[in-house]
Parts: C-alpha cells; structure tokens; sequence
C-alpha cells in the first residue's frame, strides 16, 4: 500500500500543543511520522489548511433524526425506516471531521457490523444498545394511554432497558452485553425528553447504580450515567461511573465528587440550542413541552464550573436533539463558556479517545496510532465556521470526505 503526505499545513496534533508546521506521513492506514520535509508516493497539499486528528463524539444517537420527535408520524412509519436513514446521519457525522462515536442508545451490533465491514459509511463506534432505566424512568416507554412510545421499543437485538432491584439491574447489564453493547449506558436522572419523569429526580438507588457498575466491570465494561438533577449526578459518581452525561444541574460537590474520582463530563451543550424550538414544537408532547418552557440554559453555567474546577471533558453532542451535522457546535459552546480553543479541541480528540478507551490507537497524529486525519481551511479553532471548511477526512487511511 502506498505512503502518503499530507504536506504544507499547520499541525494540531491532538495533545494541546501549538499549531506547529508539519507533514503527516500515513501507510498501511496507520501514522507512520510526523514532522517537515516528509516525501510519500502520493501527496496531499495542505497550504492554507490545518491538519487534526479524527475528531470525537462521544454521546450520540445515530438512529434518530431531529425530526422524530414528531411521535404521532413516527408511529405511523414502517419499522425499518430508521435504519436505512441512519446512512444520512452517518454522513453528516462524518462530514463533521466526526470519524469515531460513542452511541448513547438506539445503534445496535448489526449496525456497527455494516460500519465495520463498509456496508455502511460511517464513524467507528462503540454502542450502548439501550439505556437501562427503572420502571417509570426515562427509558420507560409506558404511556397512560395503555400503549407504548416510539422509542424504547424492544426488538430481537434491542432489548428493553427497564429494569429494578439489585438482581434485575444486574440481569438487564448482562442481557445488554450479551446484545453486543461495549459501553453500559444508564439513566440515573430523568430526562426531558421523556414525559412521566422529572429530570432534578435521582433514577435507580446507588445501591442499584453500583450493581450495574460492578456487574459491567466484572465483563470488562465501562458505565456512562444520563444525569440531570445533582442527586442522581452524585450517586452515580459515588457508585463509580466513567462518565456523567448533560450534567445540567451538577452542583459544587457534585463537581467535587467527580474531580477528586476523575469522572469524565460529557456535556452535550448542543442539545440546549434547540430547547426553546422543541417546547414550542406542537407535535411534541405537552408534557415535555411543558418541562422545556422555563428550562433555560442552567447546563453552561454548570459547565462552566467544572471546567474551571479541572473536571475532566469529552465532547459529546446528544444529537439529534440538535439534528445531526450540527455537532461541532459542542466546540462553539464549550470554547465560549470557560473553555480555551485549544482545550475544546483536545476534548474532542485525545480527551475524548482517554475516555472511551481508545488513547492508545486514536486521538492523536501520533507515529503507530490509526490514520484518522482531518483537513481544514484556515484556522481550526475559528469554531463557528469550522463545519462549512472540513476539506478532507481519512478514517484508517481511506478518504471519506
């Protein structure tokens, strides 16, 4: 296989050094050298651009659309529509510099199978399969009516995520694992999105969460928590998972809980931006509605002091409660509430890599890792317009973009 030179550029090399003039030499779809004068048999000119490792999302779903939260629509669509528009999603997700994802529930083991034998175009991943909830919890797809919602439907591959008890919890990890999940996702707050919870509730009792957390460890896997409200932050903190997801209303000893057992806070910032538009969406639930009216945005100033109390960030979006292609927002917000440009990007690259496990093979234009390398126009922490100048990316030493 033939060597090739990304020559030309400034280098982001994923550690948080400065932007330094240098060429990326890959082979055989790994980073063979970083450093000037490089030659390969094929070259890449870079004048003008900068050179960044793949890029990270770390919690989203990439079966969902921003446009699902029409419920009543979705209901009345064939079952398997999702899953041939999860190629669209995949593309913008890519499209983003977005080469390596964490799904937070919904991708199942058939799906990142189609990513990694190229029947699908898309990010790596690791999944989650479903998110474990208890009875009435915000992966309870119960409803008053006597039916079901559209989402938390179980199928072979996806089971349901309720569970209770010490022995049920540990029971629904096992089922989950056995599904294929990588990463055990689990709601330890409600949710907004969801209509028969509070979100400033604690989910499941931390003799509950840690059960899951013991389980999940014994089969070599990690927990990541949904928490909202500061209680359920806390337990799931104490009872030892990897990372709390949103964070929105994370206290100071929540803050302190996580930096002192180096808990990872993904905090999906992006989703905020469409909380306005949601709640005056008709076609979605009033009771939803109704917990987005007055919500605000309380998760910036939440973020904005763990950032500065050194809590340790990935990047994470929740899309598509903000429609997916809009990821690289996460950057605009994180850089904009506490975070320097340089920091951002790191959370998005080795931070987010340290975090999922993967440092060792990705996150860094280091010689020996994975050959992901995103191209981009201009000046990289430009934020705003960063999506619009994604010139090229390469995952394993291919171009996808």
């Amino acid at each position: 296989m033939g060597r090739t030179v990304f020559h030309g550029g400034r280098v982001f090399d994923g550690t948080g050094a400065a932007l330094a003039d240098a060429d990326v030499l890959i082979e055989g779809g790994r980073i063979v050298e970083v450093g000037p004068g490089l030659d390969g048999d094929e070259g890449i000119d870079c004048a003008g651009k900068a050179i960044l490792p793949g890029l990270f999302d770390t919690h989203v779903h990439l079966v969902s659309r921003y446009e699902d939260f029409d419920e009543v629509r979705v209901l009345h669509e064939p079952f398997s529509a999702p899953f041939y528009r999860v190629a669209e999603n995949m593309r913008r997700t890519l499209a983003c510099g977005i080469t390596t994802v964490r799904d937070a529930a919904g991708a199942d083991a058939g799906m990142r199978l189609a990513v990694e034998e190229g029947s699908l175009v898309g990010p790596r991943m690791q999944i989650s399969v479903t998110m474990l909830s208890m009875t009435g919890g915000h992966n309870d797809p119960w409803l008053p009516s006597g039916s079901t919602g559209a989402w938390g439907q179980p199928y072979p591959g996806m089971p349901s995520g309720v569970c209770d008890g010490i022995d049920g919890v540990a029971a629904k990890v096992r089922e989950v694992i056995r599904a294929g999940a990588d990463v055990i996702k689990i709601a330890s707050s409600g949710g907004f999105l969801s209509p028969a919870d509070d979100p400033s509730q604690p989910n499941f009792s931390e003799t509950e969460v840690e059960a899951i957390v013991r389980t999940a460890a014994d089969l070599g896997r990690w927990v990541m928590s949904h928490a909202h409200g500061s209680e359920g932050i806390k337990r799931a903190v104490r009872a030892g998972v990897r990372s709390i997801d949103h964070g929105t209303y994370l206290d100071d000893e929540g803050i302190e809980l996580m930096r002192q057992r180096g808990t990872w806070l993904v905090p999906t910032l992006t989703a905020g931006d469409t909380t306005d538009e949601i709640a005056a969406n008709p076609q979605v639930a009033e009771a939803v509605r109704e917990k987005l009216r007055e919500l605000g945005r309380p998760e910036l100033e939440a973020f904005r002091r763990a950032a500065d109390a050194g809590v340790k960030v990935a990047m994470g979006t929740d899309c598509p409660v903000a429609p997916h292609g809009t990821n690289l927002r996460e950057l605009e917000l994180m850089a904009a509430n506490g975070f320097t440009p340089e920091q951002a990007l790191v959370a998005s690259t080795s931070s987010a890599a340290e975090l999922m496990g993967l440092e060792e093979s990705l996150g860094t234009l280091t010689p020996g890792k994975i050959a992901d390398v995103v191209v981009v126009d201009g000046d990289p922490f430009e934020f705003a317009t960063l999506a619009d100048r994604i010139g090229q990316v390469w995952k394993a030493g291919l171009r996808l973009v």
